[in-house]
């Protein structure tokens, strides 16, 4: 159960990402959910480390921990996805 929780907090954090970050990126639905996964794994991370908060488990989460570890995870989106831009950039 847990990882169809993370899937979709992916697809949330991609899809916010993906409208926040200026640019076009070449990435359907599934690219999306993924880096938006990943994302959330990142912000969730960091989130942890900085600010000692608990996302491991998304079912025990109370409303007030919700939006921190969507924003943790939208951060962490966006930094995947500028990774992702500069590693798929055509040379010149």
């Amino acid at each position: 159960m847990g990882i169809i929780i993370w899937a979709i907090l992916g697809l949330i954090a991609g899809t916010i990402a993906k409208a926040i970050y200026p640019g076009e990126q070449k990435t359907g639905v599934l690219g999306t959910i993924l880096l938006g996964i990943l994302g959330a794994q990142l912000g969730g991370w960091v989130g942890r480390e900085l600010f000692d908060t608990r996302t491991a488990d998304l079912r025990n989460l109370t409303f007030a921990e919700v939006i921190p570890s969507l924003l943790m995870a939208i951060l962490g989106a966006i930094a995947i996805i500028f990774i992702w831009g500069l590693l798929t950039k055509p040379s010149r």
